[in-house]
């Protein structure tokens, strides 16, 4: 009957550590998606839709819209490694967020 019980614990043991590893594997993409989602959507339409809520379309009457190419990435990226690409491209994407935030801007 003792082999039983302890056979019982260690199972238990085992559950409640998958459980945790799980949950806190869950709890770190959680933040993943909603830092995801506060990047991609102004703050009050991703807080209501966290919550839930509807969001009501809104319109401007002015706004601006930025398209920008990287002359000779292709050239670029072929000749660098994967990290030197991906350094390079968050430089730049750090550049134009300096510059949005300096104007009130919001970048989608």
């Amino acid at each position: 009957m003792d082999h039983i019980l302890k056979m019982m614990e260690k199972y238990a043991s085992g559950l409640e550590q998958k459980i945790s590893d799980r949950t806190r594997v869950l709890t770190e993409e959680a933040k993943k998606a909603d830092l995801l989602l506060y990047r991609m959507l102004p703050k009050a339409v991703a807080d209501r839709l966290k919550s839930g809520q509807m969001c009501d379309p809104e319109t401007f009457n002015n706004v601006s819209i930025l398209l920008s190419d990287v002359v000779g990435f292709s050239v670029i990226s072929a000749r660098s490694t994967p990290l030197q690409t991906v350094n390079l491209l968050n430089e730049l994407y750090s550049v134009f967020d300096d510059v949005i935030s300096e104007y009130d801007a919001y970048k989608l």
